[in-house]
């Protein structure tokens, strides 16, 4: 022992047993999952996959859920401390939550949850009012919370909403419309919608959105999503009488997003090639409730331009099109220039102007508001806002906060109006509202919940990966922690898809922290952090950095005495499931325990069902003989060593996921039981009436969130404070 019983229990550190080492729970063990004799022939190699059958919804692949999840309850349900965390963990969840407003007709709307209500409502109030008056309750659809309103879009009155709801977290949208002042819906709803927004005409007469076909029977959560199509839906009018707007039957990959400018002139269209982060981007003139002419402003997809704003027919872009770390650009929207992005970048065309050039830093968003532009940079993978005007120069501002994360940046040109989100490691998110004009920042809400600054806080720690590159990482903890390899840590990443890890706050690692542990958050190649370079120094064939990287920052950690391996606990969802597979395959010793959540688990497989295809610009494809090679090497199913003393590992999964199906779970957790050769237990935790992540209602995040964490209570043999008990 460290220290007195007495002085851990003041401060709340977990209390860690008497001995060298962590409580390790022996290991009842699961049935071995039935095996068949399934050989696949990649390129001349032969690659047996003897757990085919669980990709197959049948009554044996639900036998063996039913029989996991009763393996996996029996483990932790006789924890006897499960109870105290789990109370504990509902106590910091119930805050308020808010999400900056969208402001259209003089009407704000936004999303509030009281604390502990499985889902949030969406309120509206005449502008300036921040009092909810609640317009739609999701909670009221289904009894268990399991119906989530996924996204909203009012018209440009404020007097219609458009609303699309996800149910048992299926990625399938069903768009429903209703009138604002009397709270009652219109006969309208849309079905087959996924990954669309809701674009209002300007007259509110109807909308645009973005639609498949129907699947096939027995296929809507596993059945493959290609040919999306926009459609423009008038009010009052059948689903089936929507006409269609733009699609390309030559291209089934291809998918699309309608904006309109907010003086209702403009129609832009950008076009998306699977999940790559760059897109092609259309403009036509609204002529009444006719479209104009199309006009391509750029050609291919060598690069991402996304809207900021349209003021006097100039359009406002964010690209990193010739600016890895990204620039603002100008265009003339009378103007007939198009840009080809596979050709090598050069002069801009006539019509055309650079705004603000690449900076050091990361452009990550822009948006028109004000007289000018706000932008946020990422700086060290935090943002920093800024205010220009139409030439890029900066103009008087109010002081921004800084060191953590902007959401939901929402402004109008003309408008001096901006909200915003921001949220660091240690409270959950403000709502703060700029006034441009004034000059002055105001907080619109604030849960006044969180972690006391006082004694806990963050560090920026760096990490030198295999080929030498730098990695950052947050260390989040108590400033009086000692630093002497007995703490327990918990490591997250993501590392994918240009997607920026910056900080973030969660109740559960709240709880983790303030028991003593220590949170820590990589910022992997793969991400955005640091530009284009750094995402595509992180994907196909370079793949591997990320591991590395996650690895690096895992000896980090150990090195500096923040944690050993064996109390360190490393976890990531989707593509950092991912991540977690592919590290706990190859450096088993460096962990002491592993959360792999919905991952990527079979790379020879992912592109063969629902949207996995989209991922192959960002992995590759087995089909392609050159990617084969780099995706067997460190497919997380295929490079399990049988006998290997793996760490204790909980998978989790949801039965509805239609993004990462779960049988890349289902085959990783029975692979990885069959291989391991320690002690540790294998389990898996597969969520019913629950998808991706996205809507999951808060009755459910509590009861996983305590399963992460009791889970790493019992195999690092850990106390809970004596308060919480």
């Amino acid at each position: 022992m460290r220290a007195t019983r007495f002085w851990l229990a003041t401060i709340g550190l977990f209390v860690l047993p008497a001995g060298p080492g962590p409580a390790m729970a022996a290991d009842a063990g699961v049935a071995p999952t039935r095996k068949i004799d399934h050989v696949d022939d990649y390129h001349g190699l032969k690659v047996a996959d003897p757990y085919r059958w669980l990709e197959h919804d049948s009554a044996e692949t639900q036998a063996w859920v039913q029989a996991q999840n009763a393996a996996t309850r029996a483990l932790l349900d006789a924890v006897p401390q499960r109870a105290a965390l789990a109370r504990h963990l509902a106590q910091i969840w119930n805050y308020p939550k808010e999400t900056p407003p969208a402001v259209r007709g003089g009407r704000a709307f936004w999303r509030h949850n009281d604390g502990l209500q499985n889902q949030a409502v969406l309120c509206w109030a005449p502008q300036g009012d921040s009092k909810c008056r609640v317009l739609f309750d999701p909670n009221r659809a289904a009894g268990d919370g399991t119906v989530s309103l996924q996204s909203f879009s009012p018209s440009d009155d404020g007097k219609l909403l458009g609303y699309a709801l996800a149910s048992g977290g299926s990625d399938w949208n069903e768009i429903h419309v209703r009138d604002v002042d009397s709270g009652t819906d219109r006969p309208d709803v849309l079905q087959w919608v996924k990954f669309s927004n809701i674009a209002w005409h300007p007259t509110g007469s109807g909308f645009w959105y973005a639609r498949y076909d129907a699947p096939k029977p027995g296929e809507t959560l596993t059945g493959v999503n290609k040919f999306q199509k926009v459609c423009f839906h008038t009010l009052g009018t059948p689903q089936s009488a929507d006409e269609v707007v733009h699609q390309n039957p030559s291209q089934p990959e291809w998918g699309f997003g309608v904006e309109v400018s907010d003086d209702g002139r403009w129609w832009l269209l950008s076009t998306w090639r699977g999940a790559e982060s760059r897109n092609g981007l259309d403009v036509r003139a609204i002529a009444g409730h006719t479209l104009g002419p199309n006009r391509q402003l750029t050609r291919g997809f060598g690069g991402a331009f996304e809207v900021a704003g349209v003021r006097d027919g100039q359009l406002y872009l964010r690209s990193d099109w010739g600016a890895p770390r990204g620039r603002l650009l100008a265009v003339d929207l009378s103007s007939g220039a198009t840009i080809d992005t596979e050709q090598p970048p050069g002069p801009l065309p006539q019509g055309w102007r650079q705004v603000q050039a690449e900076a050091d830093s990361t452009l990550s968003m822009a948006v028109l508001a004000g007289q000018g532009i706000v932008v946020s940079r990422l700086v060290e993978a935090s943002h920093q806002l800024a205010y220009v005007d139409y030439q890029g120069k900066p103009l008087p501002a109010p002081t921004f906060p800084r060191l953590g994360s902007v959401a939901g940046l929402s402004g109008h040109a003309g408008d001096p109006n901006l909200f915003f989100g921001y949220v660091d490691f240690l409270a959950p998110a403000r709502v703060l509202h700029a006034n441009l004009d004034q000059r002055a920042l105001t907080v619109r809400f604030d849960a006044k919940h969180g972690l006391p600054a006082g004694r806990y806080a963050t560090q920026l720690r760096y990490a030198t990966s295999k080929d030498g590159t730098k990695v950052p990482v947050f260390v989040t903890a108590r400033r009086d922690l000692p630093r002497d390899g007995t703490a327990p840590a918990y490591l997250y990443g993501y590392g994918g898809f240009s997607v920026e890890m910056t900080p973030f706050y969660k109740p559960d690692l709240h709880a983790w922290v303030e028991a003593g542990g220590v949170l820590a958050v990589a910022v992997l190649r793969g991400g955005a952090e640091f530009g284009e370079a750094w995402h595509d120094a992180g994907k196909l064939d370079k793949k591997q950095n990320v591991f590395d990287d996650f690895m690096a920052v895992a000896e980090l950690l150990g090195r500096e005495k923040w944690t050993s391996p064996k109390r360190l606990a490393i976890a990531g969802g989707s593509n950092g499931g991912l991540l977690v597979g592919a590290c706990l395959a190859q450096r088993p010793e460096l962990f002491g325990a592993a959360l792999p959540a919905v991952g990527v688990m079979d790379m020879l497989r992912y592109h063969l069902f629902t949207i996995g295809w989209a991922w192959v610009p960002e992995y590759g494809s087995s089909a392609d003989p050159k990617a084969f090679q780099w995706l067997y090497k460190y497919s997380p199913l295929h490079n399990l060593k049988a006998g290997a003393a793996y760490p204790a590992t909980l998978v989790l999964t949801g039965d509805h996921d239609d993004r990462v199906v779960p049988a890349h779970s289902f085959k990783f957790a029975a692979a990885l039981q069959a291989a391991q050769g320690g002690p540790a237990p294998i389990r898996i935790r597969i969520e019913t009436r629950a998808g991706h992540g996205a809507g999951k209602p808060t009755a459910k995040l509590i009861d996983e969130a305590t399963d992460r964490l009791i889970f790493l209570v019992q195999q690092f043999g850990l106390q809970l404070p004596e308060a919480w008990r």
